[in-house]
């Protein structure tokens, strides 16, 4: 096997570690979708992790990210990237470590669209963190909630252009990374509290959370629409379906569907559209 065959195979692998939610999804795209999609989630998903980390300093974080935005304008330096985290490696998971191949298993015509989309959410990211994640209005949601999530929607609705010239509206991808990434709050508001992070606005009680994702759930609805490919509206539906039905469950006071209810909505939606 190539060496660019194995690191296809070992993505495949990484996605399923670090995301069985996204997994499923993926898994429906077509052969070169899927190995583009699969790199440029790792890509986003490794600074993620540095944003995320919980033992890194908030300074430490907010450089890395940000020394690791100007690498992913230039062509990138494996090198001087893995020197970059080198006096941080015992503590990053693999998925960061390994940024410069998932970048190498990404197309390279639509390489650089990814690395844009990467690089400038890794931006927006040490913005935050040098905020100390501090919401104070819906401003502020939307911009934290574009960053992190919003800036997923427009790099896929890059690769579906890339792909076969599907055209979808940019405003609309981002009300579906939106809508996704507000459900998961909704779903870690306890835990995040735990941690002394809230990402709930001053004033708004849980039920304003609920509308903020009923609100963009629905330009997620819309979005889709215009999808006509079944892979690529499979992969968009799946995340959608399962979004708003965990809504439903948190409302009704549970706080997670189980794996049975998960496996039910993707078979339901398989039939729906005819995919095996």
């Amino acid at each position: 096997m190539s060496k660019v065959a194995n690191l296809q195979k070992e993505s495949m692998v990484m996605l399923k570690e670090t995301s069985r939610t996204f997994f499923i999804p993926i898994s429906f795209l077509e052969p070169a979708l899927k190995k583009t999609v699969g790199s440029a989630y790792l890509c986003m998903r490794a600074i993620d992790e540095l944003e995320d980390h919980p033992e890194l300093e908030d300074e430490v974080k907010s450089r890395l990210l940000r020394e690791t935005s100007k690498m992913l304008h230039l062509p990138f330096d494996r090198e001087a990237y893995e020197a970059l985290l080198k006096p941080y490696e015992h503590m990053l998971p693999e998925v960061s470590l390994r940024l410069a191949d998932w970048i190498s298993v990404c197309p390279p015509e639509i390489a650089p669209k990814v690395l844009e989309s990467t690089a400038e959410m890794a931006d927006g990211m040490a913005k935050w963190v040098d905020r100390k994640f501090v919401i104070r209005t819906r401003e502020d949601l939307d911009d934290y909630t574009y960053y992190v999530a919003g800036l997923v929607g427009t790099m896929l609705s890059d690769l579906w252009k890339w792909h076969d010239n599907t055209e979808t509206d940019p405003q609309l991808a981002i009300g579906f990374g939106r809508g996704l990434q507000a459900v998961n709050m909704l779903r870690n508001l306890d835990e995040d509290r735990e941690r002394g992070v809230s990402f709930v606005p001053e004033g708004w009680t849980r039920d304003d959370m609920f509308n903020y994702a009923n609100e963009n759930l629905a330009q997620a609805d819309l979005y889709v629409k215009s999808i006509t490919n079944k892979r690529i509206l499979m992969f968009c539906k799946v995340p959608l379906a399962l979004a708003h039905s965990t809504l439903k469950a948190l409302k009704s006071g549970r706080e997670k569907m189980s794996r049975t209810e998960v496996e039910g909505i993707v078979e339901q939606l398989k039939e729906q559209e005819q995919i095996n």
